[in-house]
């Protein structure tokens, strides 16, 4: 039996890694569990799940839960706070299995506690390895841990490797397995049809309204502007030991082939299924073996028509940021990932346009792009001073914008 400790396990990520263990009870058991604020869905998993420890990075929904286990009677359960409390979970000898799905970079340290523990990394958090890239993959070779993807895209094309390039993550050697292209797929998300001018006026809500997937917030706003993708790209790259030249982006509306692998005699192996976390979530839990993830398998007699489409990426400029940055080197990546996290939040919070997105990630990575990354401790300061930076961006946009709107005001009541 497999004992895990689920890394946000209140986000869309958690909630399905549960719903696939609960269908389980033999094969899995749940050591450990974490979220930030959301105290009652947390409550609701301990009285089910029974972990021993809980982590509540929130020090007042920490105290909060533990007054509300105290009233159910499950006093056996700690309750941790903070950060380090993560970590603690993370690196604990309790637990072999590490579903990493905190959102964000904050999910780096308890992620990489994970790996120098040498447990089975089950990595849906793909900015630990956007931001820290051969550091990441450095110490999953030197700590001897399992890294299985999660991502829909990536766990596809684990799928699609022959076996002795799945042993090797981030060291396979896909040129000498006949490989010749990654083929990682996209919806184009909610936006795909939109004009450039469009997307000047799209709010939090629809970009929010991804036609597939059920996602949270922040994922969905990157899907929207396809950084999403480019974070994949970055983290394909790391994943499989792959030039950045030999990794195509191919818009796939229907979101029913999660991506392919071409190799050198013509052959194209493609994953297939619904758009259904649980199924990748199900295929990393059990690997090498298979088991029910409670998806429905595709029905190809009521399947949409597959359509395949180029990228624009005048319409995409956060892709083709993002591909830009994984050929520029480690800071690019980092600055990049630190800055789209700050600038999301701003449109979520409509302090910035859905375009501002673009540029205030530009502008924030030409200005770290030759920034030296040579340890963990490079990647958090950096992450810092970037998110500094764009902070102070997006405060200026938002004031000028304030006064612009005053001033329009003002001239109007004059009239």
């Amino acid at each position: 039996m497999r004992k895990l400790c689920v890394l946000g396990s209140t986000g869309s990520i958690g909630v399905s890694t549960l719903e696939v263990v609960r269908l389980h009870p033999t094969l899995f058991s749940i050591d450990s569990l974490s979220a930030n604020t959301r105290v009652d869905e947390m409550l609701a998993q301990c009285q089910e799940f029974n972990p021993s420890i809980v982590v509540m990075v929130d020090d007042n929904a920490a105290q909060e839960l533990k007054e509300k286990l105290h009233i159910k009677g499950l006093h056996t359960i700690q309750v941790l706070s903070g950060k380090q409390g993560l970590i603690d979970i993370a690196e604990a000898t309790t637990n072999d299995t590490v579903m990493a799905s905190i959102v964000g970079a904050s999910g780096l340290l308890p992620t990489m506690a994970a790996v120098k523990s040498g447990k089975r990394v089950l990595l849906a958090n793909k900015e630990a390895l956007v931001t820290s890239g051969a550091l990441f993959i450095d110490a999953v070779e030197k700590y001897g841990a399992e890294l299985l993807p999660i991502d829909s895209e990536h766990n596809a094309i684990f799928q699609c490797l022959p076996p002795n390039a799945q042993e090797n993550p981030g060291r396979c050697n896909l040129p000498h397995n006949g490989v010749s292209k990654i083929l990682l797929t996209g919806s184009g998300g909610p936006f795909r049809t939109f004009t450039i001018e469009q997307l000047e006026h799209v709010t939090p809500d629809q970009a929010c309204a991804h036609p597939n997937w059920d996602m949270g917030r922040k994922i969905s706003v990157d899907s929207a502007t396809m950084m999403n993708k480019g974070l994949e790209f970055i983290e394909a790259k790391w994943l499989f030991n792959i030039d950045p030249e030999d990794i195509q982006v191919v818009l796939h509306p229907q979101s029913t082939i999660h991506s392919m692998v071409q190799y050198k005699d013509g052959s194209v192996i493609a994953q297939m299924g619904n758009p259904d976390m649980r199924t990748p979530i199900a295929h990393a839990l059990a690997f090498p073996n298979r088991i029910d993830s409670g998806v429905e398998p595709l029905d190809f007699f009521n399947t949409k028509s597959f359509e395949f489409e180029d990228v624009d990426y005048e319409k995409y400029p956060n892709l083709k940021l993002a591909i830009k940055a994984c050929k520029s080197g480690q800071g690019a990546c980092t600055a990049l990932n630190a800055a789209n996290e700050v600038a999301v939040d701003a449109f979520l919070s409509e302090k910035i346009k859905f375009t501002d997105i673009a540029k205030i990630n530009e502008t924030s990575v030409n200005k770290f792009v030759s920034e030296r990354v040579a340890s963990i401790d490079d990647v958090v300061t950096l992450d810092a001073s970037v998110r500094v930076f764009s902070r102070d961006l997006v405060e200026n946009h938002y004031q000028q914008v304030s006064d612009e709107v005053v001033n329009k005001d003002k001239r109007e009541g004059c009239n």
